[in-house]
């Protein structure tokens, strides 16, 4: 609910359809639409009511009893593969956006089963954070550039720094959170490390990737994409690294050398998301 709320608020649609998926945790939300009908919303409970889609955002979560976390992230891949295939075919040119948990496992999932190319399959990832940081930093310490939190989402996340300014029409750079940079992006973190994620604030975060790509915007976002290649990566995991986001969906900025604190907690989550998809059934 709170996606499709800051989504109407943030971007221009011609048309908005919620689909309440069977199974799904969102049960209760479709009920409301219904009752306060919305201008430009359309509720269903059928995918092909979504077909010709330019962005398709999926908050799906699966509703679990098991008590194990690779059969709980089993459930929502089980749920995906009635949900995923389908959709990439009724929308075959969208841009799809995944904000189920574990994002940058879903993702990954979601972009297997989409058959769609991994540029125009992203996670919501680490966007939320890496736009608190930069406001955090520009407001607080002046920075006036652009900051990013990269890796997975989780406690391994790593910040670093553009090397242009926020109103520079150059394509930024990245900037390793190493050097001069670390008191400042050390700053930052600290500002922002109790703010949560409620759900509002993702709903905000998803409208905001949702509006650089319908508007074509070229907005570098910090979201979960195939990071194999990327800095020195050799498996296939997704990872939130910076992405100038537009119509055609997702360009990584180029891969730089980090740090060795910084590199070895991005191999960690490399290992880690590596081992849960070896466990998963697609």
């Amino acid at each position: 609910m709170a996606s499709v709320m800051s989504i109407l608020s943030k971007c221009k649609v011609d048309k908005l359809v919620f689909i309440d998926v069977a199974g799904c945790s969102t049960k209760g939300g479709s009920t409301d639409l219904d009752i306060f009908s919305l201008p430009k919303v359309e509720v269903s409970r059928d995918l092909s009511a979504s077909a010709g889609s330019k962005v398709v955002v999926v908050t799906a979560n699966a509703w679990s009893s098991e008590q194990s976390y690779v059969s709980v992230v089993q459930t929502n891949v089980d749920l995906y593969r009635g949900i995923i295939p389908n959709l990439a075919r009724l929308s075959p040119n969208a841009i799809m956006l995944i904000a189920s948990q574990p994002v940058d496992i879903m993702t990954h999932v979601a972009w297997r089963q989409s058959g769609l190319p991994p540029t125009r399959v992203i996670g919501a990832g680490c966007n939320l954070d890496s736009e608190r940081l930069s406001h955090a930093l520009d407001i607080n310490l002046n920075t006036h550039k652009p900051a990013w939190i990269i890796g997975e989402f989780s406690d391994n996340k790593i910040a670093v720094m553009s090397n242009t300014g926020l109103s520079s029409s150059t394509q930024p750079q990245i900037v390793s959170g190493s050097g001069s940079t670390k008191p400042l992006l050390d700053r930052g973190f600290e500002i922002i490390k109790n703010q949560g994620q409620r759900s509002w604030s993702v709903g905000l975060s998803i409208a905001d990737i949702t509006n650089s790509v319908l508007t074509d915007k070229m907005k570098p976002h910090s979201v979960s994409t195939l990071a194999q290649g990327w800095g020195g990566i050799g498996a296939e995991v997704f990872l939130s690294l910076p992405c100038i986001m537009g119509a055609k969906g997702s360009m990584r900025l180029a891969g730089l050398s980090l740090g060795q604190e910084e590199d070895s907690k991005l191999r960690d989550s490399v290992t880690s998301l590596s081992n849960l998809m070896s466990q998963l059934r697609m």
